[in-house]
């Protein structure tokens, strides 16, 4: 699938003039991965930009290597969190990818650059007429949304209103247009529904639909899947085995990163994640939850299926239970009491409700594959407690006090007790009928063809779906020189 068909020369003009009047440098796709390669004027003018600031330097700052640091951090070689077994009772070595220092405090704002800058630098999309439309069910909007802000593009956001307060007041905060559409996390077609209108009624709208936009996944596939090989390699032992990469399906750019890391480590396992209340995956089935950020009620177009080892559902009252457990000071005590070490308990806020359930599913996946002290397990840490603040205090609301019991009860439950029940292996025609179900959404609601949908169950599709950030880094590279600021 080829983003980029042809160059609109008389659009891309404007769009390096306005690059011009804003100082507005794009880093490539190569600077994101590896930063050590970003030219040191900008990495000075970074020391003094704090971290969620709109300004245009945060472009450089779309990677999994920021500092930790609210303001004026450089880049480091990735951040991540290795939960031991005394909190997971499993021997394996389970390692969480932190998303919490991107700006906007999750790895989203990477999916919108991957899905916006290849139109913008190859004139498909104009700055100055048209407004880029952000369909999500969370993360995605607001990372397209401050892309935006930095790229001096207009942003419109489209999210069910159910989703939780902070995310309506942070998208206001800046300046994107905010459309609520009916339902919670899993009423997607009401998204779509929505975009279906805005195309016939505002003709200066590009919706930038995570869900079968290819930029998504590809910046994954390079970003994502890369900076793990690099942790991987810096923390595995001579006799360790890549194991297993777990990730919520969501719009399955995140989950991508196994197609690149299956390049690398052929026997490991991809394993899909989704909310047991919605089990989409496991049992082409349908309902609402809690767990923000991952979508459902269909297969992603993007969802590279052929790639998916095995699904897990993950009850979402586990996740909120979880989430208390983690956050409040009875859990946490608990939690050292019982020889979980504080190191690893001060960064338990680093996970938001979906890297929980990415726990709680790494967790059944070691457990069935029967994976020891040899094995290493990857899965991304979307987002941090930071964007729940208001689900903490619903939750505290509607329960009571964490008490020292609640902590005690949820530990044996929700930690100890995890099996192997609500999980599917996938053989080969399991993941055809995966592939199969797009039909549904994608064919019938959404006007894909059926020769398209044929395309996607070919493995050479996505090898050269893949293979062409370095023709979008020529591009980037081409515009900046234009513009003349470095």
């Amino acid at each position: 699938m080829r983003i980029i068909e042809k160059i609109n020369e008389q659009v891309l003009e404007k769009t390096v003039q306005r690059c011009r009047e804003r100082n507005i440098i794009i880093p490539t796709f190569a600077q994101q991965k590896d930063p050590t390669t970003i030219p040191a004027k900008i990495k000075e003018r970074l020391a003094k930009v704090g971290l969620w600031d709109v300004d245009p330097l945060n472009l450089f700052r779309i990677t999994w290597k920021n500092e930790p640091i609210e303001r004026g951090g450089g880049f480091n070689n990735g951040n991540w969190v290795e939960f031991p077994p005394e909190l997971t009772g499993v021997p394996v070595r389970i390692v969480g990818l932190v998303g919490r220092y991107f700006p906007t405090g999750s790895h989203k704002v990477g999916a919108g650059f991957g899905c916006l800058v290849p139109r913008l630098v190859s004139g498909q999309f104009d700055p100055t007429t048209q407004k880029a439309v952000w369909p999500s069910t969370g993360n995605y909007c607001r990372g397209g949304a401050f892309d935006c802000a930095l790229l001096a593009c207009t942003a419109v956001a489209i999210l069910p209103e159910e989703m939780s307060r902070e995310r309506f007041e942070w998208l206001r905060s800046i300046g994107a247009e905010v459309i609520a559409t009916p339902g919670c996390e899993s009423n997607v077609k009401e998204v779509y529904d929505k975009c279906w209108e805005i195309r016939r009624t505002r003709p200066d709208c590009v919706i930038f639909n995570q869900f079968d936009e290819f930029g998504n996944p590809i910046w994954h596939y390079h970003m994502t899947g890369s900076i793990i090989e690099e942790i991987f390699n810096r923390i595995a032992g001579e006799r360790d085995r890549f194991a297993a990469y777990i990730s919520a399906t969501g719009s399955a750019g995140t989950i991508a990163a196994g197609d690149y890391l299956r390049t690398r480590y052929p026997l490991m396992k991809v394993v899909a994640t989704e909310a047991l209340q919605c089990p989409t995956l496991l049992q082409c089935g349908f309902g609402g939850h809690r767990i923000e950020g991952i979508g459902d009620k269909h297969i992603p177009w993007v969802h590279n299926v052929r790639n998916t080892d095995m699904i897990c559902a993950v009850d979402d009252e586990q996740c909120m239970a979880l989430l208390r457990l983690f956050n409040e000071e009875a859990g946490q005590d608990f939690l050292q009491r019982r020889g979980v070490p504080g190191s690893l308990v001060e960064q338990l806020p680093l996970l938001g409700i979906s890297s929980i359930c990415n726990l709680v599913a790494a967790i059944q996946a070691a457990r069935y594959y029967e994976m020891d002290g040899r094995d290493v397990l990857f899965t991304p840490l979307t987002d941090s407690m930071e964007l729940y603040a208001s689900r903490e205090a619903e939750q505290r609301e509607l329960h009571g006090e964490y008490t020292e019991a609640h902590a005690g009860a949820h530990f044996a439950r929700y930690l100890e007790g995890i099996g192997i029940d609500h999980l599917r292996e996938l053989g080969y025609y399991d993941r055809k009928v995966l592939h199969n179900f797009k039909y549904f959404t994608w064919v019938e609601q959404q006007q894909r063809n059926v020769e398209e949908l044929r395309q996607l169950w070919d493995p050479d599709f996505w090898v050269e779906t893949f293979s062409q950030v370095d023709e979008w880094d020529r591009l980037i590279e081409e515009v900046n020189a234009s513009v003349g600021l470095i």
